[in-house]
């Protein structure tokens, strides 16, 4: 087989329900200079056999005796990627036919070292699908990580040195994407999301990433106070609910310092980080709090 353009990785545990549709959506990829390689990460079901059941030499198969995690999957997945680009797709999501294809000729612009995409989340429970929605320019993916992770993991595709050079974070399970954005963003590399609805990503009870706790939540806090550190923010100005007073002495001041930090920040995604420091159901004050979301989003932008 002739060097791959891009390794797709999928790591798998107890997926016999879904991965088969999942292989099936890389493996009818409209581009088609790629290496599927899967991680069996100890399944007790039929996920052996399951993908024992395609014949395709693009298919590289690592099997594991025993379960040693996401991290340690995606780290050996990543180890042992020959294409240029790395592209990731979760065992229980689907890729639409052109992904890769999309993926690639953005990357090949040399715009950005890595980008993510739009995407649909199907409720499985709920049989009911929704639309994501996406920040798409590098300073916006920025700042949005000072509040979440902007980039959805299976929808990502990125230059395979970088992957080789940062890898996932031993201890970091659950975070271990947004902990990676965040070495990322402080490193200087360049982000994006395609506006393409490029994955189906599944959301049901098993999914790993519903399986949060408040271990996690301290994860993805530390890491937040490490970006807000990296980009000489003061970690007591981050974002979280408070009253209008303290908003005034504490997140405008935090917009302020962001916007100049990161330039071009749009108003839309100033507003939906001042919206981290309002509270929930304000009732019927809500139509004020919008406007004054919009009216300091507005201000920092322009004052940048």
């Amino acid at each position: 087989m002739n060097q791959p353009v891009v390794s797709v990785l999928m790591p798998a545990f107890n997926a016999e329900q879904y991965i088969a549709q999942a292989v099936e959506s890389i493996l009818q990829q409209s581009f088609s200079n790629f290496e599927l390689i899967i991680l069996n990460d100890g399944s007790t079901d039929r996920t052996s056999q399951i993908i024992g059941g395609f014949n395709d030499h693009r298919i590289r198969v690592i099997n594991l005796a025993e379960n040693q995690g996401l991290v340690n999957a995606r780290n050996r997945l990543v180890e042992g990627a020959k294409g240029r680009y790395i592209a990731f797709l979760d065992a229980d999501d689907i890729a639409m036919p052109s992904r890769l294809e999309e993926q690639v000729n953005y990357l090949d612009g040399d715009e950005a070292d890595l980008c993510g995409s739009a995407y649909y989340s199907l409720y499985e429970g709920l049989g009911r699908t929704k639309s994501s929605k996406e920040r798409y320019t590098d300073a916006d993916i920025r700042a949005l990580i000072t509040i979440s992770s902007p980039l959805c993991n299976p929808t990502v595709m990125g230059k395979a040195e970088i992957f080789k050079k940062f890898p996932y974070r031993v201890g970091k399970d659950y975070a271990e994407d947004y902990s990676l954005w965040v070495e990322l963003a402080l490193a200087g590399y360049r982000f994006a999301n395609l506006k393409a609805k490029l994955i189906t990503y599944r959301i049901h009870v098993k999914q790993t990433s519903q399986v949060q706790n408040a271990e996690t939540n301290a994860i993805f806090s530390k890491s937040r106070e490490e970006y807000l550190l990296g980009l000489g923010i003061l970690s007591k100005l981050s974002p979280r609910p408070m009253g209008f007073s303290d908003r005034l002495k504490i997140a405008l001041p935090f917009l302020m310092q962001l916007n100049q930090k990161i330039k071009g920040i749009s108003v839309a995604a100033n507003y939906e980080i001042y919206a981290r420091f309002q509270y929930r159901g304000n009732g019927l004050l809500t139509p004020f709090t919008r406007l004054e979301r919009l009216l300091v989003s507005a201000l920092a932008s322009f004052r940048a």
